[in-house]
């Protein structure tokens, strides 16, 4: 899936059945799929819109409460 979300991120490029297909084979469903493409483009609208407004972040001790956090209760 990071490989898919990395050509959708960073490539630009057109997304094509040769891309989905090793994510379907390692056992993501296709809602998985679609699931997954939905949240890496809320963070990308997300990175983009805190870049445009220079938003400041945190320190990393920020990232890893937040990480453990989505962990423990998910994308609920």
């Amino acid at each position: 899936m990071m490989r898919l979300l990395a050509k959708v991120t960073k490539d630009h490029g057109a997304v094509t059945a040769d891309d989905v297909a090793p994510v379907l084979a390692a056992g993501v469903s296709r809602d998985g799929v679609l699931e997954g493409l939905a949240v890496g483009w809320a963070f990308n609208v997300i990175t983009r819109l805190a870049d445009a407004f220079e938003f400041e972040v945190g320190p990393p001790s920020f990232f890893e409460a937040g990480a453990k956090m989505l962990l423990a209760r998910g994308y609920k």
